[in-house]
């Protein structure tokens, strides 16, 4: 593909190239509904996966497995103590992977928003 087929993708699909005329404002907002839409669905995947590690391996209610997953998430930290070492150490690895989910859902949801600025400055590599 050569570089004048590569830029003529549809701006909803890829971000503009700098060679490229400002996205319009109703493109930059379905940008990042569908980064914010991405980022709720990466949440609710580790939510899950956070409860189900805490009310199986933890011996919690489904209630206080969700809170417990939910205020790691956040970065709140653990409520309830956990009764063994598989529990523990399923927190412990739990809480270090939403702490690197979080910064990753960060740089994702912003990035619509940086590329916008740097776009209308004219910011080159």
């Amino acid at each position: 593909m050569t570089q004048k087929h590569r830029h003529e993708q549809t701006p909803q699909s890829v971000l503009e190239h700098k060679s490229q005329p400002l996205a319009h404002t109703h493109i930059y907002y379905q940008r990042l509904a569908t980064t914010g839409g991405y980022a709720l669905l990466i949440i609710l995947i580790m939510l899950g996966l956070g409860a189900g590690g805490y009310h199986w391996l933890g011996r919690l209610t489904w209630v206080d497995a969700i809170y417990n997953a939910a205020l790691i998430l956040s970065g709140m930290g653990p409520v309830d103590i956990l009764p063994n070492t598989a529990a523990k150490l399923f927190a412990s690895a739990y809480a270090i992977v939403s702490g690197i989910v979080f910064i990753a859902l960060i740089g994702l949801f912003l990035t619509p928003v940086f590329h916008r600025i740097m776009h209308r400055l004219h910011f080159e590599k």
